[in-house]
């Protein structure tokens, strides 16, 4: 039987022990959380023991991960603590809000010998993961341009009801760090590196502190150029969209779906969706189908039972984040930016040698 903590007891957290819930052999033994109403729901639902002192939390036994599901500038200092009592870290996207707090996390993981691994489940979705094997398998041909449109809402109320959403210290800034942030993933897992960028942030709609509107211009390390726009403040809300273009066809994403592949060499075999699917994301944080955090919890399991490699581990999420920066820098001061190369991994062979 495999026991897992529970941090936090939001939306996500609900979303968490469901997942968990669906694996045979897998308990829920600790919930975690500030407001003990909801904590104790998610333990009536779910079963476990609720902590409001996070120390505590920790020492409890029997228990061998956690899935932190907390406000998201709380990641890393969450983490760090858990995996200095020998437990495994998933934490909910982002990793953490900065690169900074991100290698920490990663290396103190690897100090403790446990793993660390996030929460991406489009990694994990059945199209997603098609366009992913078409592109490694050369049959877009060299990429040449990149669109991603997250054109979402999300009323007033889904900040002004929150402590943490809309926030710099927690949140990490809005739509793109937010919301975005599972496509800024989708791209570099499909496309690769961004060696530059050039971006606008903008406060549109929303009484909050950090953006609800972003628009990017991406240069990637293998040639093809793109964008991407992250939103909360487009009424009601529309399918997530993702087109790839190579000198061999174009693919087309919408909702997590294939709807279009043009390819100089056709795929037969190709169920392709019917545009205009209801997406409820676009409307709504509340995850309903937690088939791809099921999956990711099941890789995670797997890894931790093989010692083997994880599909979304914390140098795959640190990259994320340290593009959502480069963004972030680029909108405050006007000017392109220009990425280095993910050396998160320097980092870490540093500070364990510190």
């Amino acid at each position: 039987m495999i026991h897992i903590g529970i941090v936090g007891g939001g939306n996500i957290s609900e979303t968490h022990a469901r997942a968990a819930r669906e694996i045979e052999g897998v308990e829920i033994a600790a919930i975690y959380g500030l407001n003990q109403k909801k904590s104790k729901q998610l333990v009536q639902r779910h079963g476990g023991v609720v902590y409001t002192d996070f120390e505590a939390f920790l020492e409890h036994r029997p228990m061998s991960l956690v899935a932190i599901g907390s406000p998201s500038g709380l990641h890393a200092e969450q983490g760090i603590a858990a995996a200095r009592r020998g437990l495994h870290v998933l934490v909910e996207k982002p990793i953490d809000i900065t690169v900074a707090r991100a290698d920490a996390l990663i290396a103190e993981c690897e100090k403790a010998g446990v793993k660390l691994g996030v929460f991406f489940q489009d990694r994990v979705a059945p199209d997603l993961c098609q366009v992913k094997e078409l592109i490694d398998a050369g049959r877009l041909g060299k990429p040449i341009l990149v669109s991603a449109r997250v054109r979402w809402f999300r009323p007033p109320e889904y900040y002004s009801g929150s402590r943490w959403r809309g926030t710099y210290a927690l949140d990490g800034g809005g739509a793109l760090i937010n919301q975005g942030v599972h496509t800024v993933d989708l791209l570099l897992w499909l496309m690769g590196d961004v060696t530059r960028v050039q971006a606008k942030a903008i406060t549109a709609l929303h009484k909050i502190e950090v953006e609800d509107t972003v628009v990017a211009t991406l240069e990637f390390a293998n040639g093809a150029i793109g964008t991407l726009e992250a939103a909360t403040c487009v009424y009601p809300g529309y399918p997530r969209r993702l087109d790839l273009t190579g000198c061999e066809g174009t693919i087309i994403v919408e909702d997590d779906r294939i709807i279009s592949a043009d390819l100089s060499e056709p795929l037969h075999d190709l169920k392709k969706a019917e545009p205009g699917r209801s997406n409820l994301a676009a409307t709504s944080p509340v995850v309903s189908d937690v088939r791809g955090h099921r999956r990711i919890l099941e890789d995670f399991l797997m890894a931790i039972r093989t010692n083997g490699k994880l599909l979304c581990d914390g140098y795959e999420g640190r990259r994320s984040v340290q593009l959502v920066q480069a963004i972030y820098e680029s909108s405050r001061t006007g000017q392109p930016v220009t990425l280095a190369s993910n050396t998160g991994s320097q980092v870490v062979r540093d500070f364990l040698a510190s």
